[in-house]
């Protein structure tokens, strides 16, 4: 009991005889965090999705006013999988949506280029699809030295996210195939 000052006991125990005097008086600091959160959500409309970060599929509620403004983004105590808990960067997400610094735009640097442009995404999808073109029709290999048919790519790689369902994975698996991908790899971190 040495790492404990008299001081810091009685700290401790003032907090906790006043916090048990309070609750005694009817206060409880729970229920008034629960009455916060029922009045700052109070007729906003729900919106249910599942977490973006990793591949487990945390189920969130997202709660938003009238005019669309995001409120609150919690986990869903409905879901089997999460049960309304989330992980810390689960729990962020409020923070991933509605960021001060957040970039709502295609940003763009130009090689050699000291300032980003913002582009429209018609604009950007274009030009990526002009370089993916580009780099399948220079790297495209139709056979090797054996003189046996191969017909791939072998200048772009292919990098699957882990918030990808199987779905997703198969599908984005299948397109990189069509172009004649060899290098592909999914991310887990489940």
């Amino acid at each position: 009991m040495s790492g404990i000052s008299r001081r810091d006991f009685l700290k401790v125990g003032a907090a906790g005889a006043g916090s048990i005097g309070l609750s005694a008086l009817g206060f409880d600091l729970a229920q008034a965090y629960q009455v916060k959160q029922t009045l700052r959500i109070a007729g906003a409309r729900q919106s249910h999705s599942v977490c973006p970060y990793c591949a487990v599929g945390c189920a969130l509620i997202a709660y938003t006013s009238d005019s669309g403004k995001l409120l609150q983004i919690e986990g869903n105590p409905d879901s089997p999988v999460n049960e309304g808990r989330l992980c810390p960067k689960g729990a962020s997400a409020m923070q991933l949506a509605v960021a001060a610094n957040r970039v709502e735009h295609v940003q763009y640097r130009a090689a050699k280029a000291t300032k980003w442009q913002t582009l429209s995404w018609d604009k950007a999808m274009n030009m990526l699809a002009q370089r993916v073109k580009d780099a399948r029709d220079s790297t495209f290999v139709t056979t090797d030295a054996a003189g046996n048919t191969v017909n791939r790519c072998e200048g772009i790689a292919f990098a699957g996210g882990a918030a990808f369902s199987s779905e997703e994975g198969y599908f984005a698996t299948k397109v990189m195939r069509g172009l004649g991908l060899i290098h592909l790899e999914q991310q887990a971190r489940v």
